[in-house]
């Protein structure tokens, strides 16, 4: 004879998985988190190739909550934009502390490619053409503010050596930028190693300036 075994319905298996709980971000971690997943996304596919849908759904949430944060697709890119250019200009100033000039060369130029290994997305998104405009400017006017510090340096050293430290602006612009194009460069290439890029920069920038001609002369039948 079988005997039914009765079964209480109210008591949970032991073999339905248990659900996680997920832990609730505070508005500043959620912002963050936004402003990380943003940063990646637009290295990779620009402004114009990234959507709010894809930022949303790397991060978990709906499209509502980046509109709350940051207002959109432009606001999210703003302040992503800003904040690289803040870090950048900061490593860069940061970085000249030497007496020397050649060693202040040196630091400018592995301030920049430091920043360049260590945040390779955020220089990615900065060499871009920003599509919007910026509280801080574009990249080329980050290149002048940096160039703005380098100024300094080379008009005291002009003045001693009897040059005319007004020309030393243009001279800042062309030093800060041969490093920055070189930047660009070696973002994908990466090789030489870092300390070696550092070293040829440093070179081509030393010896040219160790050599300046006090008035220049053009040697081309074009003389204006």
């Amino acid at each position: 004879m079988m005997v039914a075994v009765a079964t209480d319905s109210s008591t949970p298996s032991n073999d339905k998985p248990r659900r996680a709980r997920r832990t609730r971000m505070t508005g500043a971690e959620r912002r963050q988190q936004l402003l990380e997943i943003g940063r990646t996304l637009f290295a990779a596919k620009g402004f114009e190739g990234t959507s709010v849908e894809e930022i949303a759904a790397k991060a978990g949430v709906s499209k509502p909550v980046v509109y709350e944060h940051f207002g959109g697709k432009e606001g999210l890119y703003a302040v992503v934009v800003d904040r690289e250019m803040r870090r950048l200009l900061d490593m860069v100033t940061g970085s000249l502390t030497a007496g020397h000039p050649r060693e202040l060369c040196e630091q400018a130029a592995f301030a920049l490619l430091d920043y360049i290994e260590e945040y390779t997305d955020g220089f990615r998104i900065l060499v871009r053409d920003s599509p919007i405009p910026q509280s801080t400017g574009t990249f080329a006017s980050l290149i002048s503010d940096i160039a703005t510090q380098v100024e300094d340096i080379l008009g005291r050293e002009f003045k001693s050596r009897g040059f005319d430290p007004k020309l030393a602006p243009l001279y800042a612009q062309a030093l800060v930028g041969m490093v920055a194009l070189t930047g660009q460069w070696w973002l994908d290439v990466r090789k030489p190693k870092k300390a070696e890029v550092a070293a040829h920069l440093v070179n081509l920038a030393w010896h040219g300036l160790d050599g300046l001609e006090p008035k220049p002369r053009l040697i081309g039948h074009r003389k204006a």
